[in-house]
């Protein structure tokens, strides 16, 4: 659900970026704004990213080679940390490169043409504001009771925290350009047209090192949310195993990876400890069917000192 979830937030957003996209070059080659032209740029930086994701999640699914026994799920945190780097130069430090050009050579928005970014702006608002509510709804199926701030830390899946960061950036950076372009209109001076131009790169620079923060975590190997763990100890101990240790680490978004050792009885056969195992494995995954490799190891149980 979580992967087909994100999957329609990646085309909403995509649909809605591409046509948006569009009609702001149109604004600025008609009105030459350097807040219209930011907004393309990073109209365009998101139409890549989602396009960017939508291939990470596909390579994700190829099965498990001897190369890469443990598959290739954690492609889609490579590609999402791909995102904020895109987002962060492309979309970033371009606005910011033309807000610096725009407040070093001012120009007023001239010509028939002055209506034309107003009405672009708030048309993308709109269509942002439906993108955005779709990114809302498939997140809340996998949120539960968590908060927003909380849920964005901890997501397993890239994907909809990256189109909820930015879709809202989106929105944002459209109400910045919007006040830039209003405010140039009403008193004829360019600058606030580069204003508004570089809160748009410092907004995208803000969520691109976000991004990359939060994928970093998950490329490096995160363990399970501590609901998970909590289940995975359960189901280990529901027949009176101990457990010495556990580890688990996500090999991708649905995958887990489960290592833990067990204690077992001093007089205990091979067999029987075999089936402590296979059943430990069984109650595992009926708790927690990501847990896709369990690795158990067993010991001899000894007295507590």
């Amino acid at each position: 659900m979580a992967a087909n979830g994100g999957t329609k937030a990646i085309v909403a957003a995509l649909a809605a970026n591409l046509t948006i996209a569009v009609l702001k070059f149109v604004a600025f080659f008609l009105t030459l704004s350097s807040s219209m032209l930011a907004e393309a740029i990073h109209s365009v930086a998101d139409s890549g990213n989602q396009i960017l994701l939508l291939v990470g999640g596909k390579r994700a699914k190829r099965a498990a080679s001897p190369e890469h026994p443990f598959g290739y799920g954690r492609e889609r945190y490579i590609y999402a940390f791909i995102v904020s780097i895109v987002l962060f130069s492309v979309g970033g430090l371009f606005a910011l490169y033309e807000a610096w050009e725009k407040i070093q050579h001012p120009h007023a928005i001239e010509g028939d043409f002055w209506w034309v970014p107003l009405a672009v702006l708030i048309g993308a608002i709109v269509a942002e504001s439906f993108s955005f509510r779709t990114a809302i709804i498939e997140s809340n199926h996998v949120r539960g009771k968590q908060s927003w701030v909380h849920f964005i830390r901890n997501a397993k899946q890239p994907e909809l925290p990256v189109i909820l960061l930015e879709d809202l950036g989106a929105l944002l950076g459209l109400v910045f350009a919007l006040f830039g372009v209003s405010l140039t209109l009403i008193t004829g001076n360019g600058i606030w047209d580069a204003l508004g131009t570089a809160m748009i790169g410092f907004l995208l620079v803000a969520i691109a090192i976000v991004l990359a923060l939060e994928t970093k975590s998950l490329l490096l190997g995160e363990s399970a949310t501590k609901a998970d763990s909590a289940r995975i100890s359960g189901a280990l101990e529901a027949d009176g195993t101990r457990i010495i240790h556990l580890k688990t680490m996500h090999l991708g978004p649905e995958e887990l990876l489960v290592a833990a050792k067990i204690s077992v009885g001093a007089a205990a056969t091979g067999a029987e400890i075999a089936k402590v195992i296979d059943d430990a494995e069984s109650r595992i995954r009926e708790a927690v069917p990501i847990a896709r490799v369990i690795y158990l190891e067993p010991d001899v149980e000894r007295a507590h000192v």
